[in-house]
Order: C-alpha cells, then sequence, then structure tokens
C-alpha cells in the first residue's frame, strides 16, 4: 500500500521550506528499529561497540570519502541510536540533502550488517531520523558537548 497523507497521518518533521541541501551544520539522531540495543553496551560511561558497532562506526566515518562537500563533527554510537553533527559545506552540483545523506548511510549499514549477520531484510533502523538545524557557533558548542558526555548519561536516560 503506497503513502496517502489523508488515511496515514504521517507528518515531516522538517523545517518546511527550508533547502537542506544548502552549506550548515546538522545535528543529527538516528534510532535503531524498535529501540534494540543492537551496537554494544556502555560500561562505567563509555560506549564499548560490538561488532555491529564497529559497522556502523566505520560506515558513519566513510561518509565524507563519498560525498566530498560532507564534513563530519563530534560524533556518538550507543547502544541503540547514534547522535552525530554533520556539516554540508558549499553546494557542487551534485550537492546531497541531509535526507539523502542519511538515506545512504542506514541502507549502506543495513545491508553490510544484514550480510555479516546472514539475514535478509531485518530492519536495523527506524523510518525516520531526528535533525536540528544548528545556527551558532554556540549551539554547536553545546550540541558537541551533549554528544560526547552521552555515554556518562546513559544510565540516567535509561533507568
Amino acid at each position: 500500500m503506497s503513502y496517502h497523507p489523508e488515511i496515514h497521518h504521517r507528518r515531516s518533521i522538517r523545517l518546511q521550506g527550508y533547502d537542506y541541501s544548502q552549506s550548515g551544520a546538522y545535528f543529527v539522531t538516528i534510532c535503531t528499529f524498535q529501540r534494540q540495543h543492537l551496537f554494544g553496551e556502555i560500561n562505567n560511561g563509555e560506549m564499548q561497540l560490538n561488532v555491529t558497532g564497529q559497522i556502523v562506526f566505520a560506515i558513519w566515518q566513510k561518509i565524507p570519502q563519498h560525498l566530498p562537500n560532507v564534513e563530519l563533527d563530534e560524533f556518538i554510537l550507543m547502544p541503540d541510536h547514534l547522535h552525530g553533527i554533520i556539516v554540508i559545506s558549499e553546494q557542487y552540483e551534485n550537492s546531497h540533502s541531509l535526507a539523502t545523506i542519511i538515506q545512504n548511510f542506514k541502507s549502506t549499514s543495513t545491508r553490510k550488517i544484514n550480510k555479516i549477520n546472514q539475514n535478509s531484510g531485518v530492519s536495523i533502523w527506524q523510518r525516520n531520523y531526528y535533525e536540528r538545524i544548528i545556527r551558532s557557533d554556540q549551539e554547536l558548542h553545546n550540541l558537541g558537548q551533549y554528544i560526547l558526555t552521552n555515554p556518562q548519561n546513559w544510565k540516567v536516560v535509561a533507568e
């Protein structure tokens, strides 16, 4: 069944009219399907990646190799989600939107994880993702600190 807005009532959480392929910094959160703990665990305030987490980490780090106008800032992989800051620099003829970057990351990591686990069609990620347009250096700093301290705050959030 294809999407029909009057039946499915899905609203976009994106800023209406905003061009997400333009230069800027974006804070993103991507959650696992059904918030499953797939990527490792938190021990003593530090994230310990399992094999699946190592795959996701490596694929995230390779984003700029495939997209020359994309840079990565702070990033943390948690047991059931990730937070990262993506910086889109000058636009090229083939600029990619934030949605395209995330979709490529999610599909590449899902295929690789399913291949290693010898699964086919298993969902790794939730359908959507959360984003925030970073509008100042102070906001960039604050979000970077939030990302870096996320593992230490895990117990508080998880309880």
